[in-house]
């Protein structure tokens, strides 16, 4: 049998204290970028999802010759599968719409949505607040 050395028996506070240190330093360096990546892709996912929503809007009024009353009639008539969740607001039905007066037929009685937008209010990237982009 082999005796264990008071010595042997385990770490020292010092060396714990040590361990502790370069953790919370390689922390201080891996959450702010990972933050960060995280926002990136929340920004990339809004362009694409606006990008969409107003590609579907613009056919909608170029077949339809009118433009749609609200984000549901892109659904119902197959334009879009479903309404996309806000990626800062996460719902759905926090997205703003713009109408325009313009009418695209002779036929057309009611102005229709033209143009949508992010309802958050944070800061972008760019310094311009989501709802504008």
């Amino acid at each position: 049998m082999r005796r264990t050395l008071k010595q042997d028996a385990g770490f020292t506070l010092l060396e714990l204290m040590i361990v502790m240190a370069i953790i919370g330093v390689l922390m201080m360096v891996a959450v702010p970028s990972f933050v960060g990546a995280i926002r990136q892709a929340r920004e990339a996912a809004l362009k694409e999802d606006l990008h969409v929503i107003r590609a579907a809007i613009d056919s909608y009024t170029m077949d339809k010759q009118k433009a749609p009353q609200s984000l549901d009639d892109l659904i119902q008539d197959g334009y879009l599968k479903s309404i996309p969740e806000d990626p800062f607001t996460h719902a759905k039905d926090t997205w703003v719409t713009d109408s325009s007066d313009a009418l695209y037929s002779l036929d057309q009685t009611d102005p229709g949505i033209d143009n949508v937008h992010s309802g958050s209010q944070e800061l972008g990237s760019d310094g311009q607040p989501y709802s504008s982009w």
